[in-house]
């Protein structure tokens, strides 16, 4: 190799290298600084716009025109104003009338109407004391002897303790609903003139997930016997004696079964494809997971099928923008097309018979148009490049992008599962850590249950006051009974 093709080389490789750091830098300008959304802004009257029955042709791909700006008079002359619309206020809520007579009702005059004006009042929550009286009898059983006899006093959850199951649910709702932490917490119930040590509050929170405990159980068994289950991981920082100088990095791996809407979390202390190599040892069927490695194993398993997911496909071609406009936004085009289908399904509220049979016609011919276009445009991309990294990943993952065409159960991506996922992000950003590897396994219990009265539109606070009361005398059996229904 003479000289002069050294340094071409040499050139180019820094070229490739300067173009994957600038790449880098833009990301993590948009992670501080960027929107999150996904959402695409796009031009529908644009002759060019990919509809859901028309798919792009190479020869036709122009750059989308820059909007036209209309002055702001010529806008005012053609907007509508609106007029404000007030409060619908609940019919299920208590009301308590108040009556506004005027100031003299002259003699004679006769009512005819009413006017009724509702406004919404809050009161802070309160606290009361549940006095219980157990009066006890003296009963003459034989000449010279008594039996004493009272009232059963009703099953605890802490069978020790004054914590009633209406403030512990609204200890537990408070902090994995809503996030705020105990100490918070502590505050607020000291505004309102009760004292209770965050110690205390701690142990009867542990004395909960105790319990508890044996109905999560039931829920593992009840996602890992099903057919179909979402799954994806995020971290929990972790206070432990082997890291005195930092937290430890854990995971709560998320599984989430769509067509049951029960979602459960599990707490390991590494990212190891151990964690759902053994959580779901047994699981025949369909498994939906991003690219990580971790899933592997299982994705390989006889009786598994894997989905892929088609968001993180769309996320990698919308972060490829900056690289390749016009090949990134084809893509794009493509896939929400894909989407605008199951728009469409969701809209018509299709059964899973009707839905798998409206993507074959509509979705699959999408699909071989998207592939035919990846193909032809392959061999001009740099594969380091973000464009290359966009079409490589959608590559490896094809055949499991697809999978969903084969079931109408079956989602296009993993979003359902990422939306149980967030709430532990907003946590993190409240209580900061978990105070142990065991603390984390009981937020992992709070998280599953509460994550599970999400995903099924049940009221957290009413549901856990209710389950705690009925727990302790609740058949072994029968637990899921007391699951959010």
């Amino acid at each position: 190799m003479s000289e002069l093709e050294q340094f071409k080389r040499i050139n180019a490789q820094q070229a490739q290298r300067i173009l994957e750091l600038e790449f880098q830098l833009k990301e993590l300008k948009r992670l501080i600084f960027g929107s999150k959304s996904e959402k695409r802004k796009l031009d529908t009257a644009h002759p060019n716009q990919l509809s859901l029955f028309d798919f792009p042709d190479e020869a036709e791909d122009v750059e989308k025109p820059s909007t036209v700006e209309v002055p702001a008079h010529e806008r005012s002359q053609h907007k509508e104003k609106k007029r404000p619309l007030r409060l619908e206020i609940p019919e299920g809520l208590e009301r308590r009338i108040e009556v506004i007579e005027p100031d003299s009702v002259p003699e004679g005059a006769v009512k005819i109407g009413v006017d009724v004006t509702e406004v919404l009042e809050y009161e802070p929550g309160k606290l009361f004391v549940r006095h219980i009286e157990r009066p006890k009898y003296a009963v003459p059983t034989a000449p010279g002897e008594t039996r004493i006899i009272i009232g059963d006093l009703p099953s605890m959850i802490i069978p020790k303790g004054n914590a009633g199951v209406s403030l512990l649910a609204f200890l537990l709702v408070s902090k994995f609903v809503d996030h705020l932490p105990f100490h918070r917490i502590v505050k607020i119930l000291a505004r309102n003139g009760i004292k209770i040590p965050e110690s205390t509050i701690n142990g009867w929170y542990a004395a909960v997930c105790k319990y508890l405990e044996v109905l999560y159980d039931q829920m593992i068994k009840e996602i890992a016997s099903g057919d179909y289950v979402c799954a994806d991981e995020t971290g929990l920082p972790v206070l432990t004696k082997d890291s005195p100088k930092a937290a430890h990095k854990g995971f709560l791996w998320a599984y989430y079964s769509p067509v049951d809407k029960l979602v459960v979390f599990d707490y390991q202390p590494s990212r190891g494809k151990a964690a759902p190599n053994t959580f779901l040892k047994d699981f025949q069927g369909f498994l939906q997971v991003d690219g990580y490695a971790g899933y592997n194993d299982l994705a390989r398993k006889e009786g598994v099928t894997a989905l892929g997911c088609l968001a993180h496909a769309r996320r990698k071609f919308e972060h490829a923008k900056d690289n390749d406009v016009k090949r990134a936004n084809k893509a794009l085009d493509f896939i929400g097309a894909l989407y605008a289908v199951e728009a469409k399904a969701r809209e018509d509220k299709m059964n899973t018979q009707e839905r798998k049979a409206y993507r074959l016609e509509y979705a699959e011919p999408i699909w071989d148009a998207f592939e035919i276009w990846l193909e032809e445009q392959r061999n001009s991309l740099l594969p380091q490049s973000a464009i290359g990294k966009a079409f490589g990943y959608t590559f490896e993952f094809w055949d499991r992008l697809k999978v969903y065409l084969q079931d109408g159960r079956l989602e296009i991506d993993n979003n359902l599962i990422e939306n149980t996922i967030r709430p532990i992000a907003l946590g993190r950003k409240n209580y900061m850590f978990a105070g142990s590897h065991e603390g984390a396994k009981r937020a992992a219990i709070m998280y599953s249950l509460l994550g599970t009265c999400k995903a099924r539109g049940i009221n957290p606070l009413q549901w856990m006051t209710e389950m705690l009361s009925k727990l302790p005398d609740h058949p072994a059996n029968r637990l899921l009974e007391l699951l959010p229904r």
